[in-house]
């Protein structure tokens, strides 16, 4: 059986390009490219700002994003699901690059030799999951984690780029409350023209998305403030990409090999704590994000398949760090965006991977000015569309225990980390549902399960989850 899952999931031409049909296959062209172009545009400033608040080059967020796109539509299970840098990795990847980077001794390239290796283990634990048909097991963690954990990343993702916004160089080491304190310690010396350019990017991206999804607004907003910085303050201080990571080079394919910086019992363990991060957040992800893409496109064809989507997944880990990117997953946003702007096959995520790459290269030079400030005020655009309030008044509805779960999850991400946060919520949830989850059960659980998820898109109104345009805005 997993031999032939194995031929199975490496078919390319599969039951995912159904929809390109001989007197279709014009217009479903036209509507992936046009698809895949629009969310290209907006994949390239948020991938650079993925990168940077990872520890990580800027352009290796953009091959990162593209790679994982392609490989992902080419073996994933999901007909519309966009791959690409996630807000879930960056406390994840940022810790492993501060840990093992320059901030610990090491250096840059070490550090990232490392991330590859716990990636392309993580990968092979996640192709073994798909053969073994354990997607199902995904959907199991409950709703009110997964909401407190996206809470909790909103938070880090907020304070680690809080002293990039006031102009500020702070150090990659430390949890929120150094972060805290590193900034209180040097408030004296913010440019506050950083933080107006930052600000400046986070209110003009949340306008034109409340105009249209169409436009692509964090683009938009990164070429406005690079003008502002040049043209209106250029001898301000303000801090430019080029200034901190010199200029964004044009050979994005890079072979990047794993490598390990040690042998004792500490970084074994750290080898085990990262590739389980790496694999607990591309296996919930993805499967949320690809039963979540069938909803928001109303396929009524074949489904997404949550094995196939797995085994995809691992490819993804170990394909784009061994080329100079990093872990990557289906992403929630950008996933919706190109369902919305028309896509109907993979060919979207084909187009979007290859697009972005051609334009990040004719952008290359342009991009070396762009404030650092910036790149804030995106990421900050992006923290504050990860905490929705209906999601949180849905769970306050389900029960006060599910409420509290979801808090004690969002507090202990940022105080602790990723995997303390959310394995001490997920024991919590396994030794207290039996005195407190007095409303679990096979029609009220709260798993995100497949009858659930379709009362909460079909009916958004009465549920208080968010509709499809708030879905697209929001970046996961």
């Amino acid at each position: 059986m997993i031999w032939q899952r194995f031929k199975r999931f490496m078919r390319v031409n599969d039951d995912r390009f159904e929809d390109l049909t001989r007197d279709k296959w014009k217009s479903i062209l036209y509507r992936d490219f046009s698809a895949g172009l629009i969310v290209a545009m907006t994949a390239i400033p948020m991938a650079m700002g993925f990168a940077i608040a990872m520890g990580l080059r800027p352009e290796q967020g953009i091959i990162a994003g593209a790679l994982a796109c392609i490989v992902g539509r080419t073996f994933g299970g999901s007909k519309y699901q966009v791959y690409g840098p996630t807000a879930a990795f960056i406390p994840v990847i940022a810790g492993l690059m501060a840990k093992y980077g320059e901030a610990g001794g090491g250096t840059f390239d070490q550090a990232h030799g490392f991330l590859v290796l716990v990636s392309i283990i993580a990968g092979g634990v996640l192709i073994g999951m798909g053969l073994l048909g354990m997607g199902k097991y995904a959907k199991l963690v409950p709703n009110s984690i997964i909401v407190g954990f996206t809470i909790g990343i909103a938070m880090v993702i907020a304070m680690s780029n809080a002293g990039e916004a006031l102009g500020l160089q702070l150090g990659l080491s430390g949890g929120v409350l150094t972060k805290v304190g590193q900034i209180v310690a040097q408030i004296d010396r913010a440019n506050w023209y950083a933080l107006g350019i930052a600000l400046s990017t986070f209110l003009l991206t949340r306008f034109l998305l409340r105009i249209s999804i169409y436009i692509p607004a964090p683009l938009i907003a990164l070429g406005a403030a690079s003008a502002v910085t040049a043209f209106v303050f250029p001898n301000q201080g303000i801090l430019l990409i080029k200034d901190r990571f010199g200029s964004i080079p044009t050979n994005f394919f890079v072979f990047t090999g794993p490598s390990l910086p040690g042998w004792n019992a500490s970084i074994m363990l750290d080898i085990a704590y990262f590739a389980f991060a790496i694999v607990f957040v591309s296996a919930v992800e993805s499967v949320l994000c690809s039963s979540m893409a069938d909803r928001l496109a109303d396929n009524r064809k074949t489904p997404f398949n949550p094995d196939k989507e797995l085994f995809g997944q691992g490819l993804v880990q170990v394909i784009a760090p061994l080329c100079n990117g990093f872990p990557c997953t289906g992403a929630l946003a950008r996933t919706a965006t190109s369902i919305k702007a028309g896509a109907v096959t993979p060919l979207a995520g084909y187009f979007k991977g290859v697009l972005k790459i051609t334009m990040a290269i004719f952008l290359a030079s342009y991009l070396d000015y762009v404030p650092m400030a910036c790149i804030a005020g995106i990421l900050l655009w992006v923290a504050s569309n990860m905490v929705k309030p209906a999601e949180i008044r849905e769970v306050r509805r389900h029960s006060r225990f599910h409420f509290a779960l979801m808090v004690y999850t969002a507090v202990m991400v940022p105080l602790t980390d990723f995997l303390t946060g959310v394995l001490s919520a997920l024991i919590l949830y396994a030794v207290l549902r039996p005195f407190f989850d007095r409303k679990s059960g096979p029609r009220d659980s709260s798993s995100r399960e497949e009858r659930p998820q379709r009362q909460q898109y079909a009916e958004p109104a009465e549920t208080g989850v968010p509709t499809m345009a708030s879905v697209a805005k929001e970046c996961a």
